[in-house]
């Protein structure tokens, strides 16, 4: 399908280069401290599963990275959880580069691999305080299945599961 990409002033890129697993945990790590008050716990939970996906040499999994200049400006990735089951990850924007259509068009990206890849469902975790992702993963068809809430990175958080079939 692949749409024009929203903002020209950015680049993109599917490789992972030295630097980039340490960069998006921090990104993820300081954003959400500020944003949602987190404790360090949150970095454990991004990295974990993002080294385990820099060591995947799977043809249905893929990352994608924005840059600005020199340094990394978002991300999102698609996960294989199982033959059937792609999980849409780490999805994060730089707060300047938000509200410009990109994270849509990452989302977007993200599902027609999915589709390609011969995946046939999709799922995501997120937290019901991120109100924005929420509303961008329904308008796009995702539906919520699951609410868990419990005391994690330092804070009550309330967890969302939503998927979508492909």
């Amino acid at each position: 399908m692949n749409k024009p990409f929203p903002d020209p002033s950015l680049g993109m890129r599917h490789d992972l280069h030295p630097g980039d697993i340490g960069y998006i945990i921090y990104m993820h790590g300081i954003f959400h401290a500020l944003e949602q008050g987190w404790d360090h716990t949150f970095e454990v939970y991004v990295a974990v599963p993002l080294a385990e996906f820099a060591q995947s040499k799977s043809s249905r999994e893929k990352i994608w990275i924005l840059e600005e200049g020199d340094r990394i400006a978002g991300s999102v990735a698609i996960v294989k959880r199982t033959e059937e089951e792609a999980q849409l990850r780490w999805l994060l924007l730089e707060p300047e580069i938000r509200g410009r259509g990109i994270g849509r068009w990452l989302v977007e990206e993200a599902l027609d691999f999915s589709r390609i890849s011969g995946y046939e469902s999709i799922f995501l975790w997120t937290v019901e305080t991120l109100y924005i992702a929420a509303n961008l993963y329904r308008s796009v068809g995702f539906v919520q299945r699951e609410r868990l809430t419990h005391e994690i990175w330092g804070s009550t958080v309330t967890e969302v599961k939503y998927e979508l079939p492909l």
